[in-house]
């Protein structure tokens, strides 16, 4: 029998409205409210469609799916969802990445049933966060600048690069992701309720820079701003969150003591170009160094409207020097949990699309932001006629 709910998942993680859907099928928008509630059954004409159109088994639609399979009910807090954005975001959208984490939630708990994951020390990171947050009184920019301190040397951050950034943050229990989350959004964030914190970024992205900045800034929403219920805000409130999350991403990625160092070999802290270098060693915007350089007393009010005005003059609020030589940090977690499951045969990948998750390679690929490519080298098997020279 045709269960509704599988079309409604699919329908609300790809984005579509009963209306988009409808007219992409060319039928009508109740037809696919009937779908959904189990009140009339699809044609197979219009299942194929499905079928093409969300990159899944036919048979999909007719058995429980993985969210009912591999995730409870609620796992995912929609109003947790913490967005690098400048905007608040309608609930629609809001929806369909909470969807989005629903179905890789379930993904790493169809995983976990085959090997034991890291322990998460993000959670003793976050707690003692908490901890020091509720017993301190000191003004806010202090207690994110120690917070961001506590941050770098809890995941072990060396003192003088972001090198490591991503591999860092990802080794300390988060999960991160990259899909095409949008133009207005760069990135965001949440814990689920048992505990397993996500970054997704946008993979939009023209810089790694930029990249660095939203890993930061994303961080600094998990330790910062556990169970606060983000669609709940209103503009101001959201504005002043979002603000915190820059100064911890500023004070994170540019240490202090190490920055007030490096400062001094800048010749003209007024002139964007002049801190070139140390874009290279922190792997951070010429915007972000500037910010820094202003917030810690460096440039004043002036100075730094002027450094402004060079970047926007320059044309380096669109692109800066060097964007396009320092390499993209992407995620590998889950890639390398992959590699290891189909390497040791704990997960048979044939068996996983065809049986237990009912998908294309494509879903996976669009689901976790990993290539096609990497899948299907584990479905390819190397046919071998055992042939051999005569001596």
């Amino acid at each position: 029998m045709f269960i509704g709910e599988n079309l409604s998942n699919l329908r609300i993680l790809y984005g579509y409205s009963r209306k988009q859907l409808s007219e992409q099928l060319e039928i009508t928008e109740q037809a696919i409210w009937q779908y959904e509630n189990n009140y009339t059954t699809p044609k197979l004409q219009t299942i194929n469609q499905l079928k093409q159109l969300f990159k899944v088994k036919s048979t999909y639609f007719y058995q429980p799916d993985i969210l009912s399979k591999y995730i409870e009910k609620d796992t995912i807090p929609l109003m947790h969802i913490a967005y690098r954005s400048k905007v608040i975001n309608l609930m629609a959208k809001t929806q369909t990445e909470a969807k989005h984490v629903e179905f890789l939630d379930s993904l790493i708990n169809y995983l976990a049933y085959q090997l034991v994951l890291p322990s998460k020390k993000i959670i003793q990171l976050r707690n003692s966060v908490i901890n020091y947050l509720q017993q301190t009184d000191e003004k806010k920019d202090t207690q994110i600048a120690h917070v961001a301190k506590l941050a770098r040397d809890f995941l072990g951050l060396r003192p003088d690069t972001n090198d490591d950034l991503l591999f860092l943050v990802e080794k300390s229990g988060v999960f991160v992701f990259e899909k095409a989350i949008g133009d207005d959004i760069d990135a965001y964030s949440l814990w689920t309720k048992t505990e397993r914190p996500y970054i997704i970024l946008g993979n939009l992205k023209r810089s790694s820079v930029r990249r660095n900045f939203d890993i930061a800034h994303e961080l600094g929403h998990l330790l910062l701003h556990y169970k606060v219920a983000f669609t709940h805000l209103d503009r101001k409130e959201h504005k002043a969150l979002e603000k915190e999350a820059d100064l911890f991403a500023g004070a994170f990625l540019l240490p202090e003591a190490a920055f007030l160092v490096d400062i001094k070999t800048v010749i003209n802290p007024k002139n964007p170009d002049a801190y070139l270098d140390l874009k290279k060693k922190w792997k951070t915007s010429l915007q972000v160094l500037g910010y820094r350089a202003a917030h810690l007393g460096i440039l004043d009010a002036k100075e730094h409207r002027n450094f402004y005005a060079a970047m926007h003059r320059k044309g380096y609020l669109k692109q800066e020097p060097l964007d396009d030589i320092i390499l993209i940090q992407k995620p590998q977690k889950t890639r390398s949990i992959f590699d290891l499951v189909f390497k040791k045969d704990l997960i048979d990948l044939r068996t996983m699309l065809d049986k237990d998750w009912l998908i294309d390679v494509g879903f996976l690929s669009n689901l976790t932001g990993i290539t096609q490519e990497f899948f299907t080298s584990y479905i390819t098997s190397n046919q071998d006629f055992e042939l051999k020279y005569l001596k």
